[in-house]
């Protein structure tokens, strides 16, 4: 009994490893999301921080700052969900189907 115990134990600090190296992964991962047809990009790592965001000229109207700020918001808030999603299926990989959010584990 005490061999399966510390055969678990192990495999929880493997799994603990794999998970501490994939976090550490996603900060070097970028997404890009955009909207309006490409007027705006939205560049984010794998934990969802902002890199960057590009603005086409054409969309930057001195009359209507509302639309070219929901243009934004859209494209920051698509990419930072398609961190979220990537980070989440890379996740439950390197846990090998396992719930990631054990409590005591992480």
């Amino acid at each position: 009994m005490t061999t399966n115990i510390q055969q678990l134990m192990k495999m929880g600090q493997q799994l603990q490893n794999r998970i501490k190296e994939l976090q550490d992964s996603l900060q070097t991962e970028e997404l890009v999301a955009s909207s309006g047809g490409g007027m705006v990009t939205a560049r984010v790592t794998g934990k969802g921080d902002l890199k960057s965001v590009t603005i086409d000229r054409e969309v930057i109207d001195p009359e209507d700052p509302e639309m070219l700020e929901d243009l934004v918001v859209a494209a920051v808030a698509e990419a930072q969900k398609r961190a979220r999603d990537f980070s989440e299926e890379r996740m439950r990989g390197a846990a090998g189907g396992l719930p990631v959010n054990l409590p005591g584990l992480f």
